[in-house]
Parts: C-alpha cells; structure tokens; sequence
C-alpha cells in the first residue's frame, strides 16, 4: 500500500482548485490502472468544493507506479478562474509518497502508553470500496492531541497497525518541521517549483497534462 498526499500548501485558492483537479485526474489513472484509492483524510480550503489537501491510500499492482508519478512538484498553468485580471498563470502544489510498510517502521518507536484507539463507524468517500461497520479505528497520540482516523482495511486490526503507522509519521514529520526547514524540502513548496523542477505539468481548466 502507497500513501500519497496532495497539497497547496501555502498557496492562494487556485492551487487550491489545483488540487481538486488534481485528484480528479489521479482517480482517473487510478481507474485504469486497476488501483484501488481510498480517501483517509482532506482539508478543506475557504472556497466550497476546493482542497487545502487529501491524504489517499492507494492499493493494487500498480499502486506504486501511479504514487511516484504525483511525488514532487506539480504545475498548472492556467488564467485564474477567480481573479481574472490576475497577471499570474502558474500555481503550484506539492505531491509526496511514502509507503505504509516504512511508515510501520517509524511506528516502532512509538510508546504504546500515549496512543489512544477508538473504534469508529466507517464513512465518507470510497463506494463500495468502504466497510460499513465499525472496523474503522481512530489513533490519538495523547500528548501532542494529533489525532488520524483510518478505514481502509477490512478489519479493525489492520486499520489499527496503519493508523498508528500513519500517526508515528506525522510525529516524525512535525518532530523535523519544528528542528529545520525539512518540510520544505520533502513537499518542495512553491519556491522550489518556480525554477522549474515540475515533474508534471497540466494546463488550461480542463487540466490537461501537457
């Protein structure tokens, strides 16, 4: 299994768009390529509809494949829909993949005295993908408060195992945020990306990838 997360940063409403379409490209490739998707957490931006970011669980043979293909800076090119007049045409959001089997390792120096587990009732996006019962779990690191909720797996086992995988990492990131500027490196924000490290580059609004 691929996590992959889709983010504007601290980017104006159209990377938020951006982002919107973006996901709607990669369920897209998803879907031809047989991967399964799953939505495990998003953030709304200030504008219905718009995404501040999503964080996505991909699973299949080509899980990997289609994750590596969004790691790294993404460009749109396109007239801002919300500000006409607006002299700029390039937005930028940031794509970044680990795998949950490495996240597992960075669970391992996580003490089980300060996780919390609730079992939570599934819902949200997913289809039939998604299991109706109550096998979705909620892992709460109780001294920082972060909090992450999973609902992928079968059983409450499994999601378990992920959720606190998914929670040592996010320790791990804001642990590395707080000591350097490590979190602009790994989600290479727009100051990056202007000077022309795109991996993938999509313009117009239809989002057409150039």
């Amino acid at each position: 299994m691929m996590l992959l997360q889709l983010t504007a940063n601290t980017g104006p409403e159209e990377c938020c768009l951006a982002v919107r379409k973006a996901l709607e490209h990669l369920l897209r490739e998803c879907e031809e390529a047989c991967v399964r998707v799953e939505l495990l957490e998003q953030a709304d931006s200030e504008r219905q509809g718009n995404l501040r970011s999503v964080l996505l669980a991909l699973e299949g043979e080509g899980a990997t494949a289609v994750a590596r293909r969004w790691s790294g800076s993404l460009q749109w090119i396109c007239t801002s829909p919300y500000r006409p007049r607006h002299g700029r045409k390039n937005w930028y959001i940031g794509g970044a993949v680990f795998d949950a089997g490495e996240a597992g390792d960075a669970a391992a120096d996580l003490d089980d005295g300060d996780v919390r587990y609730e079992a939570v009732r599934a819902s949200g996006p997913g289809g039939q993908h998604v299991n109706k019962t109550d096998s979705a779990v909620r892992a709460t690191h109780v001294p920082s408060g972060l909090s992450v909720k999973v609902q992928t797996e079968r059983s409450q086992h499994a999601n378990k195992r992920l959720a606190r995988a998914l929670l040592a990492h996010k320790l791990a990131t804001l642990a590395s945020d707080a000591a350097s500027a490590a979190r602009r490196q790994r989600w290479r924000q727009h100051q990056g990306v202007e000077r022309g490290n795109a991996v993938r580059t999509f313009r117009g609004q239809g989002f057409v990838e150039r």
